[in-house]
């Protein structure tokens, strides 16, 4: 017997089967076999996610910390992460804004997958959620860029 695999699939044709079916039927039957099995593989070609190592662990936390200071309001934290160009291209007046809140807002975010600029540098889009009380909430899409800027140290170079 002949066998076509791909995967888990497999369409198995006897030597006989042209002989038997009259040959039209069965070459219907190895067509189709042939489409399920190349389908089967080209569904299974899609483009990979980015490879998760130290180096993205290390960026993604670096990314939840600086979120987090800004969802608790805590700007000294958040500013000792910034890069020296984030400080510049944002005014004291703009950061302090960034991180403070009415008592009313309930703020929260949420990190996506990021994707590598070069070495050492991650760019992160994120969702700024501000939830005022008795309003309906209105999400932010953003990014955060984080950049290795030491050894073992990652700085946030755009702000969301």
């Amino acid at each position: 017997m002949d066998v076509v695999k791909a995967g888990a699939s497999a369409c198995v044709l006897g030597r006989d089967a042209f002989r038997v079916a009259g040959g039209t039927r069965a070459l219907h039957v190895f067509l189709l076999c042939l489409l399920f099995v190349s389908g089967t593989a080209a569904g299974k070609s899609k483009a990979s996610s980015p490879v998760v190592n130290r180096e993205y662990v290390d960026a993604l936390a670096a990314a939840n910390r600086f979120l987090h200071a800004w969802q608790t309001q805590d700007q000294e934290a958040g500013v000792l992460m910034l890069t020296d160009a984030a400080k510049r291209s944002s005014s004291e007046n703009g950061l302090e804004k960034f991180f403070s809140k009415p008592s009313n807002v309930v703020e929260a975010y949420e990190i996506g997958r990021a994707k590598q600029l070069g070495a050492g540098r991650y760019i992160f889009p994120v969702t700024l959620f501000e939830i005022v009380k008795g309003r309906k909430l209105h999400p932010r899409y953003s990014r955060v860029i984080v950049v290795r800027s030491g050894k073992d140290d990652w700085a946030i170079d755009k702000l969301p």
